[in-house]
């Protein structure tokens, strides 16, 4: 059992095996990723008679699933409660009905078992299971997500971001294709987390971003199920200009950075909004995804969030490196720095509570 003190100051970190653990991987899986929320899609992607199919975690947790804002956005089983077969196998338009090419089942767009072409003699029939599952399915802002079995309601994890950055106009946001990703990091997938939950490498491993920030200002602040970082900057024309009520009015804020357990960043720059979606394929292999949404084009290319590009490439190629690093017999595990490390921290403690 992994067990991480909750005094920062006598506490080990993560073992450094685990980074390399099928079995670590494997029950993350069922009482981590599948008990929490995972982000879906933007609702303005979603037209009012689409049906898209998505997969709960791609490669990872590949549990077939369909979206729909048909009534109201709703998650459902995409799978024949007859026999198992795909139902949508690519975005399609609502027809009355979703009937299966298998065998003519056919379903409602609540996932009702409506027909059932030759069993009229069957007895007990149509039962609860015969209809599609549905799957929780929450929003926040135009944001969609969903959960297998969720531990606790979408409004626990979003509450303290709401708070702080609500004031902004997200949903005015507008997607940028072009500057939305996706990239393959050879690390696990917590070792990425790690990495992104603590300041103190910037001065080391970002030298233009390290001159972008006031280290000597920069900040954690820690909440039941996410935490902030926030990044000053001694230029204010990089930085937001706050309402009165913010808990910074007065400060040059460069950027928030919000993390929401166990794999979702929300990185707020006054040009805008970089949502990281931290997905695991192998033990040592992640997927990163990048969802990017225009506030001001203005400020593109200028403060903390002037080169995204590089820094994720910068943060890469160090928590490669680790990866590597963690494989050592002669590494077990590290300590924290009490002023610079709690989110990290804080990460290996939600660890260590779900997974028990």
């Amino acid at each position: 059992m992994i067990k991480i003190n909750k005094n920062i100051k006598i506490a080990n970190t993560l073992p450094g095996h685990l980074y390399n653990s099928e079995e670590f991987l494997n029950k993350c899986k069922k009482k981590i990723f599948e008990s929490t929320w995972q982000f879906t899609i933007d609702e303005k992607k979603i037209k009012e008679e689409e049906i898209i199919p998505i997969q709960y975690i791609e490669n990872y947790i590949d549990e077939p699933l369909i979206i729909t804002k048909k009534n109201g956005i709703k998650c459902m089983s995409n799978v024949c409660t007859h026999r198992g077969n795909i139902l949508i196998e690519k975005k399609t338009n609502f027809k009355k009905k979703i009937i299966c090419n298998y065998h003519g089942r056919q379903f409602d767009e609540n996932g009702k078992m409506t027909f059932m072409p030759k069993c009229s003699e069957l007895k007990n029939f149509p039962s609860q299971n015969d209809h599609l599952t549905k799957i929780p399915c929450k929003q926040w802002k135009q944001f969609i997500f969903n959960s297998l079995n969720p531990k606790y309601n979408l409004n626990e994890y979003f509450k303290d971001m709401e708070t702080r950055v609500g004031w902004m106009p997200i949903e005015k946001f507008k997607y940028s294709k072009k500057m939305s990703c996706e990239y393959l990091v050879k690390a696990n997938w917590a070792l990425y987390c790690d990495n992104y939950l603590e300041g103190f490498h910037i001065p080391f491993v970002h030298e233009d971003l390290s001159k972008a920030i006031d280290m000597t200002q920069y900040k954690t602040e820690i909440f039941k199920l996410s935490n902030l970082q926030i990044g000053f900057s001694d230029n204010p024309k990089e930085c937001f200009k706050l309402p009165k009520n913010s808990p910074e009015y007065g400060l040059n804020v460069a950027a928030y950075y919000f993390w929401i357990f166990p794999n979702i960043m929300f990185n707020f720059y006054p040009w805008g909004l970089s949502i990281n979606i931290v997905k695991p394929q192998k033990v040592d292999l992640t997927k990163i995804e990048y969802h990017t949404y225009i506030w001001d084009e203005s400020k593109l290319n200028i403060g903390a969030g002037g080169d995204v590009g590089k820094v994720e490439k910068e943060d890469q190629e160090i928590i490669e490196r680790v990866q590597k690093g963690t494989k050592s017999r002669y590494y077990k595990h590290g300590r924290y720095s009490p002023s610079m490390e709690q989110g990290t921290h804080h990460f290996h403690t939600l660890i260590s509570d779900f997974l028990k």
